[in-house]
């Protein structure tokens, strides 16, 4: 018989699905970020939990270990007490001759869309250690950011 017309069990036949990548570093949250990656593992252990079968939980339960993970490696970051940009902190600056503002997070809590960047992206990155006032490189400009104000994201 041909090997075309063989039937095998249909995970012989699957693509292999990967684990989610955990980011490297330490996985840095906001009291806020904490509180979000809770509900986000409450909300996955329910869906596996009702779920009409296996094939059906396979991958919500994928999306489980990752946030599972990080909800036992996070680490609550407290507010920042300088009126340097850090960890936790909420910036006005002007980039471009555009004002902007944004919240300085970790990895999973980041939506730049919402205004809240993660502590390990590039803009990010150039904003931490910054105070009002000052004029910061990015982009291959040395004076490329003005920060305008700094401060602990409101609760």
């Amino acid at each position: 018989m041909s090997v075309a017309f063989r039937r095998e069990d249909d995970d012989a036949h699957r693509e292999p699905v990967f684990e989610l990548p955990i980011p490297p570093g330490p996985n840095l949250v906001t009291a806020r970020g904490l509180e979000v990656t809770r509900k986000r593992v409450e909300a996955l252990e329910a869906a596996v939990a009702g779920a009409a079968d296996a094939e059906a939980a396979r991958p919500v339960a994928r999306d489980l270990r990752y946030w599972r993970t990080r909800l036992a490696t996070a680490q609550v970051q407290p507010a920042p007490d300088t009126h340097e940009a850090a960890f936790g902190s909420r910036v006005r600056f002007r980039l471009n001759g555009q004002e902007r503002t944004l919240d300085i997070v970790g990895d999973d809590e980041a939506e730049p869309a919402a205004g809240r960047v993660a502590f390990s992206a590039p803009l990010a990155r150039a904003l931490i250690g910054g105070a009002a006032g000052e004029r910061l490189p990015f982009g291959g400009r040395e004076d490329a950011i003005e920060v305008l104000e700094t401060g602990p994201i409101p609760a």
